[in-house]
């Protein structure tokens, strides 16, 4: 278990480059250098050395951004990042100055991607989530969950692969959801005064929440779910979670 949140946090770290749509960058992804030059750098930041000066009339390619720096590519080949303060005074292919600006609420409307972490209360135990989504519609999404809740009595695993959520305000700047899924949630007891098993379970939940978008690609999230699960005993149980997190999209 430990191993797979590694992975998801190395999927989360990832994931925060992102490639450029029309969405939030120039138009044309080819870019020609107005200034005397601009520096590129080994990596995403000023404390990577520069290693090669794009000259003016140069024609780079931008090829993806990760917060405040571009990735981009020279006639010749070759590869680094140059600041967004510096990409802002080059041209694009008609003459202008490339116009390098945020995400903004109108991107979070229209969001095709979007991943974070919570952390919140599941009946008593303390849970850890992390989740991916992919947005339909503006309105309709799915996500994949895995959660880790753990207790001095017991710890759960709960992975969702269904999880159908409904915005149906999605250009309200605290937009509400619906949410709607099923999956699976492993049990696995510390008790040590008696003989007791894992056990792995089917549930279906129903939940509600809210989201906020709080500053370019970040968003605010805090949700309840109730979880139905089908045991092998004669009755089911049910299990409220309550949980805040922040998210990325993209």
């Amino acid at each position: 278990m430990r191993k797979c949140f590694i992975s998801l946090f190395l999927l989360v770290s990832s994931l925060s480059v992102s490639p450029l749509s029309n969405a939030d960058e120039p138009e044309e992804h080819f870019v020609k250098v107005a200034d005397p030059y601009i520096e590129m750098h080994t990596g995403a930041g000023r404390g990577y050395p520069i290693f090669y000066v794009a000259a003016r009339g140069e024609w780079v390619q931008l090829l993806y951004r990760k917060t405040d720096w571009f990735r981009v590519k020279t006639e010749d080949g070759k590869e680094g990042w140059v600041s967004a303060a510096q990409l802002s005074m080059t041209l694009n292919p008609s003459g202008q100055r490339v116009d390098i600006r945020d995400p903004n609420e109108k991107d979070f409307v229209v969001r095709d991607w979007e991943y974070g972490a919570s952390i919140g209360d599941f009946e008593g135990l303390s849970v850890i989530s992390f989740y991916g989504g992919y947005h339909f519609t503006e309105n309709i999404s799915n996500e994949i969950i895995i959660s880790q809740a753990s207790g001095t009595v017991s710890s759960k695993t709960v992975l969702s692969l269904l999880n159908i959520i409904h915005e149906p305000f999605p250009e309200w700047k605290v937009s509400p959801f619906f949410t709607l899924g099923t999956g699976w949630i492993r049990t696995e007891p510390k008790s040590t005064l008696a003989v007791t098993r894992d056990r792995t379970d089917q549930y279906a939940n129903y939940g509600l929440g809210v989201r906020m978008h709080i500053t370019k690609r970040f968003l605010l999230r805090v949700e309840y779910k109730n979880y139905v699960i089908f045991t092998s005993r004669d009755d089911n149980e049910e299990i409220a979670e309550w949980k805040a997190g922040f998210g990325f999209f993209f």
